[in-house]
Formats: C-alpha cells, sequence, structure tokens
C-alpha cells in the first residue's frame, strides 16, 4: 500500500479503527486486568499501548519530534472508563495531527525508533501494522476467556465457507 494522499490514508486507518473499536466494545469490564501469564500485557495494558504508540511515537516522529512513549501500565488510565477514554482521546489528538500533513509530506523522509530513514508514508503504513498486530492480540485474549469477537472483514469463517461453494 503506498501512501500518496492523507486524507485517503485516514479514511484507511479510521476503517481499520472501527474493527478495533468493535473487538474493544466487547471486553467484559471485569477483565480489563487480565493476562493469560504474570509479567505479561494485560487487556487494558494492550489497549493503552495501541493508543500511546500511536500518539506518542508515530505521530511524534511525523512531525519531526522525538518519541515521546512512557509506556502502557495503568498510571495512563486504571479503569474500564479511563481506559476507554484514553483511547479515544489519543486516537482524537492523532487524527487532528494526520489531518494538518500535505500530500507532498508524505514523501518526507523520517527516522524510525531503529535509526533507519522511510518515508512517512511508509512510516505511517506501520501504524496500521502495529494496530492490527496488537488487534489480533486482543482477539486471542478475549477468546482465551471465551468471548466471542467480531469479524474482521464482514464474515466469520463459516460463512466464508458457505459463500465460497
Amino acid at each position: 500500500m503506498e501512501i500518496k494522499s492523507i486524507a485517503k490514508f485516514i479514511k484507511y486507518y479510521m476503517q481499520s479503527r472501527a474493527i478495533t473499536n468493535a473487538v474493544i466494545c466487547v471486553i467484559p469490564p471485569d477483565k480489563m486486568d487480565w493476562s493469560y501469564q504474570p509479567g505479561k500485557f494485560t487487556i487494558a495494558d494492550l489497549i493503552r499501548h495501541i493508543a500511546a504508540i500511536e500518539r506518542e511515537v508515530f505521530m511524534e516522529v511525523i512531525q519531526g519530534n522525538k518519541p515521546a512513549y512512557k509506556g502502557c501500565r495503568k498510571e495512563g488510565a486504571a479503569d474500564y472508563e479511563e481506559v476507554m477514554s484514553y483511547f479515544k482521546q489519543l486516537h482524537k489528538e492523532s487524527i487532528e495531527i494526520l489531518s494538518g500533513i500535505r500530500d507532498e509530506n508524505l514523501e518526507n523522509e523520517v527516522t524510525t525508533l531503529d535509526g533507519k530513514t522511510t518515508t512517512m508514508g511508509n512510516f505511517l503504513r506501520a501504524l496500521i501494522v502495529h494496530e492490527v498486530h496488537h488487534r489480533a492480540v486482543l482477539c486471542l485474549y478475549l477468546n482465551l476467556l471465551g468471548v466471542s469477537t467480531p469479524p474482521v472483514i464482514g464474515l466469520m469463517e463459516e460463512q466464508v465457507i458457505e459463500v465460497s461453494k
């Protein structure tokens, strides 16, 4: 996916975020601090991580700033409502920043966290990859808890099999 238009990127990103939001909406509030193993991300940590990396890493870097990531533990937002509010607020800030980018800026070089350079467009593509990765982890966590998650592309596997007949 080559990113040449910030408006098209934002539209695509919002569609991807809608899927993440659908997954987050099925999380039982009493399971926010659940993890499959001590010392691993909890469900709330994953949500805070998606939000913080988006805003404090990707948005800072595309603005020419140093990343400002402080982690994703409870200090960022503790209970269910705080986590959800934090997630929404940081995304709102990110969309505001993205909306200020001009199409020609997408070809500007940015320095990634590992010191490599790439275009802003390529870096933004990694933002979506990062979110999709952690969304999949959220789905796995929820499935381990017996919580059904929504389909990613609109159909469940059984429905895809039926349509494919």
